[in-house]
């Protein structure tokens, strides 16, 4: 008896020849069919999403654009915010940044730091530069700017940044007289402390509110913060106060 030998093959082998052909052909009918009474709709289709790609390709670069402009712009101002001052007398010398007071220096920083906030106020630098802007607007003397652009700051989802801007509000508040203001202010912050402003530091600028008008109350929290956080910067001037030191 022969024996016929057949040829193993991978599994899902189709046979190539005519038959094959054919039934490829007969499979391929169908969609081709479809594809034919639908062309319209699939150009469309290939239309529309080969736009959304290209939108969002731009939209990715505009905020990329954007947001590098902001840090530009948030470098520039920060270079003339922490140029140094000159004490009294000192020349001025060349080929370094310096300003005579700070008045003098938030003069100059203060319109970086303000068009950089009002133009790219959804990124992060502009969220920083509306900070500044308030802190350079009190620089210069000029309280009702200072208080609405450290408002707005206080107003940012970044917590770190809502705490400082909170805290220079406060201080804002003591130095005109408005002490319940401020009061309020470092109440919050003791209620929700970040790591820009840590417990101790609110109930400090708190206890030393209430030196004034409310002493034994101050004292207490001098006390609270002498013995909560025994080696943080607050206890130490904690415990001078408590001691009767300045």
């Amino acid at each position: 008896m022969d024996i016929q030998t057949q040829t193993a093959r991978p599994s899902g082998f189709v046979k190539t020849g005519s038959s094959a052909s054919v039934t490829a052909g007969t499979n391929l009918a169908p969609a081709l069919s479809w594809f034919d009474a639908n062309r319209a709709w699939v150009i469309r289709l290939s239309i529309l999403a080969g736009a959304a790609l290209l939108v969002a390709l731009a939209a990715t670069l505009y905020i990329t654009t954007q947001s590098a402009k902001a840090e530009s712009g948030l470098s520039e101002a920060m270079d003339i915010y922490d140029a140094p001052l000159r004490q009294a007398g000192q020349p001025v010398e060349p080929g370094v940044q310096s300003y005579a007071t700070a008045a003098e220096r938030a003069r100059a920083a203060n319109p970086l730091f303000a068009h950089v906030a009002d133009s790219y106020g959804l990124f992060k630098a502009g969220a920083n530069a509306r900070y500044f802007a308030g802190l350079t607007a009190e620089d210069m003397g000029q309280t009702a700017q200072a208080e609405a652009d450290l408002k707005k700051a206080a107003g940012y989802h970044q917590s770190g940044l809502s705490s400082l801007a909170k805290l220079a509000l406060a201080s804002l508040y003591r130095r005109t007289g408005r002490t319940s203001q401020a009061v309020d202010v470092y109440q919050q912050l003791i209620a929700k402390p970040t790591l820009t402003v840590p417990l101790s530091m609110a109930r400090l600028e708190l206890a030393e509110t209430y030196e004034a008008t409310r002493p034994e109350e101050a004292r207490r929290l001098y006390a609270l913060i002498k013995d909560q956080d025994k080696t943080s910067a607050a206890a130490q001037i904690a415990s001078q106060k408590l001691e009767g030191k300045k």
